[in-house]
């Protein structure tokens, strides 16, 4: 089967790429604005050639601190970092991308684009919050250098990942204007409205794909909303093999495993066949927090009840909106079947995803993040600068698309292209 070759545009740290991959696609550039998020992809464009060339022990003394991330990146041609564009995609920038991809690249026809514009402005939580609900924030319209992109190399089909507040965003403007727009660069489009628990992700996560393919293609999309793989595994089989640690302890580099692998690990590829566990890294929490944290874990495993903010002890309640957000306090249910969604917050305080080991009594790790999200254990997340990088790798995360979902929606568009 010949090669097919995708553009990631609003890449992030790469999880839709990561799923295309995986199915048997090649990049051929990924554009991305957050510097640490390009570091996070040029590392993983990295592991990526040197499997390829059966080189993949170098990568691993990175994973284990031997090497430093500038030998890592000097073990590879500089082509494979160039496919990595760090710039904002916008009409200011929008020939300096292109250049980039047709003279250094030497590409000019590709299959597939991917991605997805920054949701913020789409959200409901960010619309709740805004004075103006997010009318005016210039992210409404990225959609419009996506489409530039589509006008400019004509791929086959597209992919576009959005939260599910774009189908209310405006009252549906947006919604209209990009089926509009598309259009008129020669596109029909489907939308579909997913859940990554029914993809083997556990997690609910509930996301916007949408599909676009050429007018004069005559192709039967598949419905993504029917997928449904079907598994009885818990949230506690993706920490199980973990290391047991304290708030303000773990390792950002080679930590070993607590146990082996189990079905679903070995399965979801999370572990993957390396005996090396990175960025199990816990925040430090202050005393109050890991009371709260002891408040709602004993509420949770005795009676399954969610802590409501509200009937904390006055002494421990500190923040002033207490009519919504009662629930900022919440345990990652081990006995459920998909935990609460990974969402960029936890950049900021891991409050809403607390660890359900009582005897750990701390928020979750840049790892266990990792992997409620899916990503596999030798994904790296990166920082402007090398070293711990937990407030970054946190953000890239929540941001991002589950690869194991992205994967399974790429094994059907390559059937079809």
């Amino acid at each position: 089967m010949s090669e097919l070759k995708y553009i990631d545009l609003f890449a992030g740290a790469g999880g839709l790429s990561e799923g295309f991959i995986r199915a048997g696609f090649k990049p051929v550039a990924h554009v991305e604005i957050d510097n640490a998020a390009c570091y996070t992809l040029r590392t993983r464009a990295v592991y990526h050639y040197l499997k390829s060339i059966n080189k993949y022990d170098l990568y691993i003394a990175y994973l284990k601190g031997d090497i430093s991330r500038k030998e890592l990146y000097s073990s590879v041609p500089s082509e494979v970092l160039d496919t990595i564009i760090n710039l904002p995609i916008g009409a200011e920038h929008y020939s300096e991308i292109n250049k980039i991809i047709e003279e250094q690249l030497r590409v000019r026809k590709v299959d597939l684009i991917i991605g997805g514009p920054p949701c913020q402005a789409y959200s409901l939580v960010g619309r709740a919050r805004s004075k103006t609900s997010m009318s005016d924030d210039p992210r409404n319209y990225l959609y419009i250098p996506y489409a530039e992109f589509l006008g400019k190399y004509e791929p086959k089909m597209f992919v576009f990942e959005n939260v599910v507040g774009l189908k209310s965003a405006g009252n549906g403007i947006y919604l209209e204007d990009m089926r509009k727009l598309f259009l008129t660069k020669g596109y029909f489009l489907k939308l579909f409205i997913v859940e990554a628990n029914n993809f083997g992700v556990l997690q609910n996560r509930k996301r916007i794909i949408i599909i676009g393919w050429r007018k004069e293609l005559s192709l039967d999309i598949p419905d993504l909303e029917s997928i449904k793989i079907n598994t009885d595994y818990k949230v506690r089989h993706l920490f199980e093999d973990l290391p047991g640690i304290q708030a303000g302890e773990g390792k950002d580099k080679f930590l070993t495993y607590k146990s082996d692998t189990n079905s679903y690990l070995e399965q979801s590829l999370i572990r993957n066949g390396i005996d090396v566990l990175t960025q199990h890294v816990a925040r430090p929490h202050t005393d109050q927090d890991k009371e709260i944290y002891r408040i709602a874990l004993k509420k949770w495993n005795k009676k399954r009840e969610r802590l409501n903010y509200n009937d904390l002890p006055d002494r421990l309640k500190t923040h002033k909106n207490r009519d919504s957000f009662y629930d900022r306090f919440k345990v990652v249910a081990p006995d459920e079947p998909y935990s609460q969604t990974v969402v960029a917050h936890i950049a900021k305080d891991g409050h809403y995803y607390i660890h359900p080991d009582i005897s750990q009594n701390r928020s979750i790790t840049v790892r266990e993040a990792a992997r409620l999200q899916s990503f596999p254990d030798d994904y790296y997340f990166e920082g402007i600068r090398e070293g711990i990088n937990r407030t970054p790798g946190f953000r890239q995360i929540g941001n991002a698309v589950p690869p194991l979902m992205a994967f399974e929606i790429a094994k059907k568009l390559r059937s079809l292209l």
